[in-house]
């Protein structure tokens, strides 16, 4: 098996309500079956489903425990000021501020905000990785690892 994810699903409760947060977020829809939103996020997908609809599909019981199931979400950037930036794009779209942007104690400067449905999204910067210009995140600060 490749060492690579193509695809993250978050189950929403209100595909509408989602919908609406991550347009204001800027992020522009990517041609969907209906019920289900896709977004290219880089070299990845991120799709958004009725978190039931997703349960069942997944085979899994839909345990109600809220957004989080063990999952943040991560942007990488090239900047600390891309942080601060982000992060007010996505207070400003109604997101939940859960982490105001900070130091790390990793050396990094990061925040984390939650969606709609509370699946978190920290959005951090990193010096010892690298962002390359297509928004590629690489592993060690000469891309390398």
């Amino acid at each position: 098996m490749d060492m690579r994810i193509s695809l993250v699903t978050l189950g929403v409760a209100d595909l509408d309500r989602s919908r609406a947060f991550y347009g204001a977020l800027g992020w522009s829809e990517s041609p969907s079956p209906d019920g289900i939103v896709f977004y290219q996020a880089g070299g990845l997908v991120v799709a958004l489903w009725e978190r039931s609809a997703l349960a069942i599909d997944s085979g899994t019981q839909d345990l109600d425990r809220g957004g989080w199931g063990g999952v943040t979400l991560a942007v990488n950037v090239s900047e600390p000021s891309e942080v601060d930036r982000l992060m007010a794009e996505a207070a400003d779209a109604g997101a939940r501020v859960v982490r105001e942007p900070a130091a790390t104690y990793w050396g990094g400067y990061a925040g984390v905000f939650c969606d709609p449905d509370d699946h978190p999204w920290e959005i951090a910067y990193n010096p010892y990785w690298t962002v390359t210009d297509d928004g590629r995140t690489l592993v060690g600060a000469d891309g390398r690892g």
